[in-house]
């Protein structure tokens, strides 16, 4: 995000604002602080991330923002009005400007997909003509017009979550609450549900505010992140600077967590990778590695970008698995990328 965009969206309305936020709770033996201290300003609009390590306060600083739990201290400003303040009747008023969809969809197994979307529209006292109308347009929406009549044992997970999406939409919130939305899911449906999440904000403005724990969420699909760490916040900022230049403790530890890193590497078999013109953008060692799910270790590299075109050679040090060896090899050959094995003593 470049400084221009970082003016305009300081320059827009701000639909969320904690100011102070804290919550404690209590038992008979002692009381835990969940929350302490929290100050963020959400703009409308924004796909703004939360993320922290189990235990940090994220899930409860999602349930404080629509006063599902009452804050211990400080005030909750949504789009203008400090709810803490309101009365239960105007608090519920208030709930229908907020959707919320979870980790585990929390669908009415008893209901058709059609069913579930309607119901907060039942709730708010709308005809059942206009919210089965409605449901139908939010089904079109999330892509799954031909499951109106599916129940929730019929779906998949990706299906479950994106009619508690369209449900969540149903009474057309200006802010989407995210807990942990995508933790159950596979990769592949975690990225076409944050793609969705993602078209679903360009389409309407809605405010989008995620939860989550996953570096990999935030990076798809925020705008803006804060880390929470021992029931504060520690770092507030856009995404791009935050996983570039990580202020605190806690920032480092998620963005540089160390998971899938190699401390050192061995290998008996190494090859030549020869560049004869291949276009200098096609990243062709990395496609390999995430290709084939294999590491390998360069050894040298002499290539040299000509018009666009990468002439030369490099040398890498292939895992001693022979599986993955042979997967190296095939993509490789599939690709018509030229190579040669060379002897172990050549570096």
């Amino acid at each position: 995000m470049n400084a221009l965009e970082v003016t305009r969206l300081e320059t827009r309305k701000t639909m969320v604002e904690l100011i102070g936020l804290g919550k404690t709770f209590h038992n008979k033996q002692n009381q835990v602080k969940a929350l302490e201290d929290i100050n963020l300003s959400i703009y409308e609009g924004e796909i703004f991330g939360i993320i922290g390590l189990s235990g940090a306060g994220k899930s409860t600083l999602v349930r404080c923002i629509n006063l599902l739990e009452m804050p211990s201290a400080g005030s909750v400003i949504f789009d203008g009005t400090d709810i803490v303040t309101l009365k239960q009747k105007e608090l519920l008023k208030v709930r229908q400007s907020m959707g919320m969809i979870f980790q585990q969809f929390n669908l009415l197994m008893q209901r058709t997909a059609l069913q579930n979307i309607c119901f907060p529209l039942e709730i708010a006292g709308i005809s059942k003509k206009e919210a089965k109308q409605r449901a139908l347009e939010l089904l079109d929406i999330v892509g799954l017009s031909e499951k109106a009549n599916a129940y929730p044992a019929q779906l998949s997970g990706g299906q479950k979550q994106r009619i508690a999406i369209a449900r969540a939409l149903a009474t057309n919130p200006k802010v989407l609450l995210c807990d942990e939305a995508t933790s159950a899911l596979d990769p592949t449906t975690t990225r076409s549900i944050l793609s969705l999440l993602k078209e679903i904000n360009q389409r309407t403005n809605i405010t989008v505010i995620v939860i989550t724990h996953e570096m990999s969420v935030i990076e798809e699909i925020c705008n803006r992140v804060a880390i929470i760490d021992q029931s504060r916040i520690a770092e507030v900022g856009e995404v791009e600077e935050v996983f570039a230049k990580p202020k605190s403790k806690i920032a480092r530890q998620l963005v540089f967590s160390g998971a899938g890193h190699i401390e050192s590497f061995t290998g008996r078999h190494k090859l030549r990778i020869i560049f004869d013109g291949r276009t200098s953008f096609e990243p062709v060692i990395a496609n390999m590695v995430l290709e084939c799910k294999a590491p390998v270790n360069i050894l040298f590299a002499d290539t040299k970008d000509i018009d666009g075109k990468a002439f030369g050679q490099m040398i890498i040090q292939l895992p001693d698995d022979e599986v993955s060896r042979k997967k190296i090899y095939a993509y490789l050959q599939t690709n018509k990328i030229k190579n040669e094995e060379v002897e172990s003593h050549v570096e």
